[in-house]
């Protein structure tokens, strides 16, 4: 993993502008940048950092890549973590788990009413606000989400991930970040791809399960 992508204001350098380019991703497809899209961890992807894990990608390009983990509730409430971002979600709204990189950083993901509002707009309604100003994120967001650390890659190492079909690709919904099931979602994904995927989604978490 790479820590070249470093968070800033609730984002990632450059998350708003990637370099639109075609990839070879096995049985995935040739695709574009992988903004926007999510990374489904495939069965045999044992790393328990992402064992089952849904990732959203939210940077992409010729330096590396970066991404949420969408699926790890955290047990600790925001406002005991970070007080300071308290106002920013609902009571008892606890940090989710974005990734091993910099688990000390924060980030806030906003759906926002008006993509423009976005510090750093990722796709559709979807950004990450400034932080600066915690009390101004609500008024321009419908839902947000806050994240502690990030999965980072280096220059190739996704691509090269994704090729050795490691990671299913689907492009993400809005309501995917903010998912009130999370131990559902590796499987709500599986079966909204279809086809051979959803035999996948009912595989056992424990292969020895029958």
């Amino acid at each position: 993993m790479s820590r070249g992508h470093q968070p800033w204001k609730g984002g990632w350098r450059g998350a708003s502008s990637p370099e639109r380019r075609r990839h070879r991703t096995g049985h995935n497809g040739d695709v574009e940048s992988l903004q926007g899209h999510l990374l489904v961890a495939s069965p045999g992807l044992l790393d328990p950092n992402f064992r089952r894990a849904v990732v959203l990608v939210t940077e992409h390009t010729e330096e590396g890549a970066a991404g949420l983990v969408l699926n790890r509730p955290s047990p600790v409430a925001v406002a005991g973590a970070v007080p300071q971002l308290e106002p920013v979600v609902d009571d008892g709204d606890q940090v989710w788990v974005g990734g091993p990189v910099q688990p000390e950083a924060v980030l806030v993901l906003g759906e926002f009413l008006d993509p423009d509002d976005a510090a750093v707009p990722l796709f559709g309604a979807l950004g990450f606000p400034s932080l600066t100003e915690p009390e101004e994120i609500v008024p321009v967001t419908t839902r947000r989400r806050v994240f502690a650390g990030y999965a980072g890659w280096g220059v190739g190492q996704l691509e090269a991930e994704v090729a050795d079909e490691d990671w299913i690709l689907e492009p993400a919904l809005p309501d995917d970040a903010f998912t009130e099931e999370p131990e559902e979602l590796w499987r709500d994904v599986l079966r909204r791809k279809g086809g051979i995927y959803e035999l996948v989604a009912r595989m056992p978490e424990d292969p020895r399960v029958n």
